[in-house]
């Protein structure tokens, strides 16, 4: 079934669809749902990172002077200058990362728009093309992480380098109480001081934004493990749908406590009822449209998942027929969460049921 028959199906009264049955009107008031989200993906491009070159600040020269004083000063110099040739290579490192980081997101998001594309005109469930293209599609995900770790350790490398910086700095400080020196020693210390102080500001700028950068990785990564994860049900479905659940925001804790609460009327209507009445109940599309749909009208609204099983004409098919309608609720959490929906905001429990002719789950909106 298309993803626009089935937006249309969940806007009635009451949907039956291979197993699945939706009320919607009882459980919103009616007003427009909201706009759709980019196709499979929440960050459609890794965030640009800063592209300014950067470059560690000069050393200033100074004459020899032949005291103790003024040997210690070559040596410091020496020093200094060989730690801005270091953080030179690892400013080019960090460049060098962003570079091969932007490439790599371009083949992801090249192999993901090809999936969408062919969900998008329609194709089989489970097509084995697609499957391979998912898999690629991991791996260059996987490959975005390997430059993230490149970025760690490059970011632990520089934090050795400000080390080293605030240990010359104490060294120019003790070179400059010793005696002996002459008026020249002094002015070099001082040159040698200020240059050091450029040097750790322009450490810090760089640890600023390999962090800036790590983070934004990280959460784009996390953001296209769970979209990757949506996808794959798509694929299994041979249809295209809108992305994750809840986006690239994820679940706000806070957001989640101060939402309106919704009419007494939406915690006795169940929002879908999946009747596992066959060996194989294809509910994941229709599921997805009727939570997209509710999550529109309330981006803050939990769920509660309920195992309903029919009472039984012994205690033992009772209890086996519970046992059964838990696994079921099961695979229904287990495919929410794959869509994006956060455990947090996910509420399971158990029933019997005297009209339910079969196991079902009933999912209802809190």
């Amino acid at each position: 079934m298309a993803l626009r028959t089935m937006h249309a199906a969940v806007l009635s009264a009451v949907f039956l669809v291979g197993g699945c049955s939706f009320a919607q009107n009882s459980l919103f008031p009616s007003s427009e749902t909201a706009g759709k989200t980019v196709a499979t993906s929440s960050a459609s491009a890794t965030p640009a990172p800063t592209t300014a070159k950067l470059t560690p600040p000069p050393v200033s020269d100074g004459a020899p002077t032949g005291t103790f004083v003024g040997k210690k000063v070559i040596g410091l110099r020496h020093d200094l200058r060989r730690l801005r040739l270091t953080l030179r290579q690892q400013a080019h490192e960090l460049q060098a990362i962003r570079d091969e980081t932007m490439r790599d997101s371009e083949k992801y998001h090249g192999t993901i728009a090809a999936i969408s594309a062919r969900l998008q005109v329609g194709t089989t469930r489970g097509n084995p093309i697609l499957v391979r293209q998912w898999n690629t599609a991991q791996s260059q995900l996987n490959a975005i992480g390997d430059d993230v770790l490149k970025m760690s350790r490059l970011s632990n490398s520089v934090t050795s380098s400000s080390a080293l910086a605030a240990y010359l700095l104490d060294s120019i400080h003790a070179a400059d109480q010793l005696s002996g020196a002459v008026d020249a020693d002094h002015r070099q210390l001082q040159a040698l001081a200020d240059d050091t102080n450029r040097t750790t500001v322009f450490i810090e700028r760089l640890l600023s934004e390999l962090n800036t950068d790590i983070t934004r990785q990280q959460q784009y990564i996390a953001a296209e493990h769970q979209n990757l994860n949506t996808l794959a049900i798509a694929i299994k479905n041979g249809q295209l749908f809108d992305g994750s659940l809840v986006g690239s925001g994820g679940y706000s804790p806070a957001a989640y406590m101060t939402s309106q609460p919704l009419p007494p009327a939406a915690t006795d209507t169940p929002l879908v009822t999946i009747r596992f009445d066959r060996p194989f109940v294809n509910y994941e599309g229709p599921l997805y449209a009727a939570v997209k749909s509710a999550l529109n009208r309330r981006p803050n609204a939990s769920f509660g998942i309920v195992a309903v099983s029919p009472v039984g004409s012994t205690p033992g098919q009772q209890a086996l027929d519970a046992a059964t309608a838990r696994r079921d609720a099961d695979r229904v959490v287990q495919t929410l969460r794959s869509m994006g929906l956060p455990a947090g905001r996910i509420r399971r429990s158990a029933s019997t049921s005297e009209t339910a002719q079969s196991n079902e789950v009933r999912i209802f909106v809190r």
